[in-house]
């Protein structure tokens, strides 16, 4: 899981846990960006030392 103070900063840019060389902390700021630009929303849900789930939502448009 992610740690809570950790959890409000996850989709922003450049925001990263690992060593300085390690890591962007660019991949959830990305997803986060591409998913809005569709129109959709992500969210988190994490406890600590147990787990993380991410939920992605897209509308769908259905053209007959």
């Amino acid at each position: 899981g992610i740690k809570p103070e950790h959890l409000k900063h996850i989709f922003d840019p450049f925001f990263t846990t690992k060593a300085v060389g390690k890591g962007t902390g660019l991949g959830m700021s990305i997803c986060y960006d591409i998913i809005k630009k569709h129109g959709g929303n992500i969210k988190v849900k994490s406890k600590l030392d147990v787990g993380t789930s991410f939920t992605v939502t897209l509308p769908i448009t259905v053209n007959e």
